[in-house]
């Protein structure tokens, strides 16, 4: 099934499906799980639009891969275009925020990071970026002080709060226009918390906004 844009009260968005822009190691103990340094400036990756899915569709594991590990981010969904900006011009751009799973297949990146390689192969497969349906930014009190959290099989694996980003969420936004534009219908994922791990066939999952928003999502058996 094709993906649109869409918000928690089941309207769909006119915004077109655009680029999935992503951030790296944004929570500090998500850097030391895995070992990795904090970066001095924010980790930019990107995922095509065909990486994103519905949450309400089976999240399928690539069969090249043994290691599929979830990473919830909270999303941001841009609604105008956001252009060498500033930090005071972003939340004017900014139409709504969601969660994210950024699928990452751990035993592929290992190897690609490895021979020096990007890690297209590992976050940018199709279906890599399921996404829940959006809270419109008018009904979030304050987004940099939102608690987000990931339940597997009946257990907390990921909890998190916006307030802990090493970059918070306009700096994020103005600091990525400088570098290339965002447009109307893209996303922007923030970065994961500690607790990632790897996923099985079968396996339930609920993702939560506070108390904004909770979506159940499955692992394809």
């Amino acid at each position: 099934m094709s993906y649109s844009h869409q918000f928690i009260d089941g309207s769909h968005s006119i915004l077109p499906v655009g680029k999935v822009v992503c951030v790296g190691r944004n929570y500090m103990e998500h850097a030391r799980e895995l070992n990795n340094p904090v970066p001095s400036m924010p980790l930019l990756f990107m995922k095509p639009a065909t990486a994103l899915s519905a949450i309400r569709e089976p999240i399928r594991i690539p069969a090249y891969s043994n290691d599929c590990q979830h990473e919830i981010e909270l999303a941001v969904l841009m609604g105008r275009k956001l252009s060498s900006a500033v930090v005071t011009e972003v939340s004017q751009a900014i139409a709504g925020y969601g969660l994210a799973l950024d699928l990452t297949l751990r035993d592929i990146q290992q190897q690609l990071k490895q021979q020096g390689l990007p890690w297209e192969r590992a976050k940018a497969f199709d279906g890599s970026c399921p996404i829940t349906p959006f809270v419109r930014t008018e009904l979030i009190d304050n987004p940099q002080q939102l608690e987000f959290s990931l339940t597997l099989n009946g257990i907390i694996k990921q909890r998190g709060n916006t307030q802990n980003m090493i970059w918070p969420i306009y700096e994020l936004l103005a600091h990525i226009s400088n570098y290339f534009t965002l447009m109307p219908g893209d996303i922007v994922l923030t970065g994961t918390p500690a607790g990632v791990g790897s996923l099985q066939a079968g396996d339930e999952l609920i993702l939560e906004l506070a108390r904004y928003s909770r979506f159940l999502a499955k692992v394809a058996g």
